[in-house]
């Protein structure tokens, strides 16, 4: 069975304050975009788990991958036999678009119906938390209002449809973990929930992502890909997660044409 798992975008981010367990408490509004990875899992019947992967590459050990995490979870609990998979990887990693915690999801939910287990949302939400804080969004994989560690979800009515969406992804990782220690947390003025309520027209002076100022210092590259978003007639640009993505929303009226050299770019109508 194959999947394809998708990236996000958030639309706002304030890191709000540090928790005791060393997370920190966020809101945000997780947004599905279909720039796709793709994951393939059989049956063994040797009873061996084997994982390899194709496109970009993966560092580090292949154990920790989430989707090798996602089976041992489920199968600690079912019993499952020995699986082959194999991920091509076309979503950047330290790109702040969730491309791991999507295809550790997609893995949960993949291993459900090939072995049919019958979980539902609710049970894979559950399993997903323990992968990753936003890897429960892409169980649903709808809008959604995230707030916590990211793991609290509510339904989100924010619709995009219609508008162009512009990827522009430079050759620059962002470690989440170090971009939280350079951020300082903060309470806003107004509820992401208040503002994001206004008219994507206003979002420029409304949402903020509260790493993007610690991380465009660092990586004043972004910053400027950011202006040409704006220059090139982005409705709203903003920086996702903890970068590097940015992305530009622009009126769906015409294909934005925009240049953005040194960076992987995908134009898609949402």
């Amino acid at each position: 069975m194959i999947v394809f798992p998708n990236c996000k975008i958030n639309l706002g981010l304030n890191i709000l304050a540090l928790r005791p367990d060393g997370f920190h408490d966020i809101e945000t509004v997780f947004y599905p975009v279909a720039l796709n990875d793709a994951l393939e899992i059989i049956p063994a019947p040797d009873g061996l788990i084997q994982f390899t992967s194709t496109g970009l590459s993966i560092p580090g050990d292949a154990e920790a991958n989430l989707c090798l995490k996602a089976f041992r979870l489920l199968q600690a609990d079912f019993g499952l036999p020995g699986v082959k998979m194999h991920l091509h990887k076309v979503i950047p990693m330290g790109s702040g678009l969730g491309g791991g915690s999507s295809d550790g999801a997609f893995a949960l939910k993949l291993i459900n119906d090939l072995f049919a287990l019958g979980l539902v949302n609710d049970q894979l939400g559950n399993y997903a938390r323990r992968l990753g804080s936003d890897c429960a969004f892409f169980i649903g994989n709808q809008p959604q209002f995230a707030s916590e560690r990211g793991d609290h979800l509510k339904q989100s009515d924010i619709s995009l449809t219609g508008l162009y969406l512009v990827l522009a992804i430079p050759e620059i990782h962002v470690n989440t973990a170090g971009a939280y220690r350079m951020a300082a947390p903060r309470m806003p003025a107004h509820p992401l929930k208040e503002l994001i309520r206004h008219p994507i027209e206003a979002w420029k002076d409304l949402l903020v992502n509260d790493f993007e100022k610690p991380v465009f210092k660092k990586h004043p590259r972004l910053g400027e890909i950011k202006q040409k978003l704006y220059d090139a007639g982005a409705i709203y640009a903003a920086m996702s997660g903890s970068g590097s993505a940015l992305y530009g929303l622009f009126d769906g009226g015409t294909k934005p044409e925009i240049q953005l050299p040194g960076c992987f770019t995908w134009i898609s109508q949402l």
